[in-house]
């Protein structure tokens, strides 16, 4: 019967009306909310089919379905502190409940989110305020990040940042850059030894020194050009560690720069880079004398015995000053002896269908089988966008259009209110027949 499907109608568009002003009611209430994506309720009209022509219509009424736009980008709201992450374009950060951070690796739960504050708690770890824990990957000690699978959680841990932490970085690799007195080599000098102390960092943050000996080699007549380099390890008694015979350029185009370097003893020379590959007690350490006629590495000019340029990496155990994070992902700890080393990256996870994720709460997301099966990006690739530090994403919810679809509800939700006491009318019209 048509006035009984009209009833049905207006049930229906009371329930579908509920629906939307419920999207509305939670977008308006989370529209100062970080990170919140705002939540719509689209109609679908319910035909019931009938015989055509028959002259008579039934009402199907109308359906709600919500749906969740994770793909919309909210605006980035820029903050004091430099843990305060945002991804600035697509993709999320990968967090877990801190309830399973301390799972073995690979049995976390995934979830993200587009922002968070994230703070160390008592042990380091980097979580929010409502429970989310910051998962990356940890670097290598040479700062390098590890090949891991990208479909997977295989390698993904919880970043843990302690304040007191303190570290060393050891050296590896020194560069000298030294002048060696040409009259020393010629007829008659004394033959004197010029000596050189370097200082570097042993493995454990320990100041150590390699002790370098210049000795000319003084001809009967004319110069020789040659020179005697002796290289000892303080962190090894004093042992000799590299022992060479240096011989310089004099002609016009060359005249002062290396011509050859002999290994007498230790690690060899490598003409190629301009370095000797010696072995301190820590381990092995590039020492860059430059190559075969470059003026920048060492000389043998004039008379004077000059330091020019001595530049090495490594730092004594310094404290944790500050953390940051950079476009990449990357997090780098700075330490009050001037040393920096990259400890985390956090990769941005993607999916095919963002729209398609399940929402939980405090702005969280997991992957369904609509959103697709999630990839672990390096920020900034592919169609992820970048990490930003020092913001935060702001809701979605634009609250005059709100109001306005709040307005056009309450107007629906009366309508279908109407329609259904039309109906009661009609329906008594028709009790009062039989009196």
């Amino acid at each position: 019967m048509s006035i009984s499907s009209s009833l049905n109608a207006g049930v229906a568009g009371l329930n579908a009306n509920a629906t939307r002003l419920a999207t509305i009611s939670d977008n308006i209430a989370n529209s100062g909310t970080y990170g919140y994506k705002r939540a719509t309720a689209d109609f679908d009209s319910f035909v019931i089919q009938q015989a055509s022509g028959s002259g008579t219509y039934s009402a199907g009424g109308v359906r709600a379905s919500t749906a969740r736009l994770v793909e919309e980008q909210g605006a980035l709201v820029p903050t004091s502190h430099a843990l305060d992450l945002a991804v600035a374009g697509r993709g999320m950060l990968p967090v877990t409940a801190s309830v399973s951070a301390g799972s073995a690796i690979g049995e976390q739960p995934l979830m993200m989110t587009t922002t968070g504050a994230f703070r160390a708690d008592a042990d380091g770890v980097l979580r929010t305020d409502s429970g989310l824990v910051l998962l990356g990957w940890p670097a290598n000690a040479d700062g390098t990040i590890p090949v891991l699978p990208r479909d997977t959680l295989a390698g993904l841990q919880p970043v843990v940042i302690t304040a007191n932490q303190t570290a060393g970085d050891p050296t590896t690799q020194i560069t000298l850059g030294v002048n060696l007195p040409a009259t020393e080599t010629a007829a008659g000098a004394n033959g004197t030894s010029l000596p050189l102390s370097l200082e570097y960092f042993g493995n454990l943050g320990t100041s150590e020194s390699l002790d370098i000996s210049f000795t000319p080699s003084v001809p009967g007549t004319g110069l020789s050009n040659t020179w005697t380099m002796e290289v000892r390890d303080s962190a090894q008694g004093g042992a000799v560690i590299g022992l060479y015979s240096l011989v310089f350029d004099d002609t016009r185009a060359n005249g002062g720069t290396l011509s050859s370097v002999t290994t007498l003893s230790g690690g060899g020379y490598d003409g190629a880079t301009g370095t000797l590959d010696l072995t301190v007690a820590g381990g092995p350490m590039s020492l860059t004398i430059g190559k075969l006629g470059d003026p920048k590495g060492l000389t043998q000019l004039s008379d004077s015995f000059a330091p020019t340029a001595i530049t090495k990496n490594g730092s004594p155990v310094g404290n944790l000053t500050a953390v940051e994070v950079d476009e990449h992902g990357y997090i780098t700890a700075s330490y009050d002896s001037g040393f920096t080393r990259r400890i985390y990256q956090i990769p941005v996870v993607g999916v095919p269908n963002p729209n398609g994720l399940v929402a939980l709460d405090n702005q969280a997301y997991r992957v369904s089988p609509d959103s697709g099966a999630f990839f672990l990006w390096d920020a900034g690739d592919g169609p992820t966008g970048a990490i930003v530090g020092y913001a935060r994403e702001g809701s979605t919810t634009d609250v005059a259009a709100e109001l306005t679809a709040l307005i056009q509800t309450q107007r629906a939700y009366s309508s279908n209110a109407k329609v259904i006491q039309t109906v009661d009318d009609m329906l008594q019209e028709t009790t009062n027949i039989k009196r």
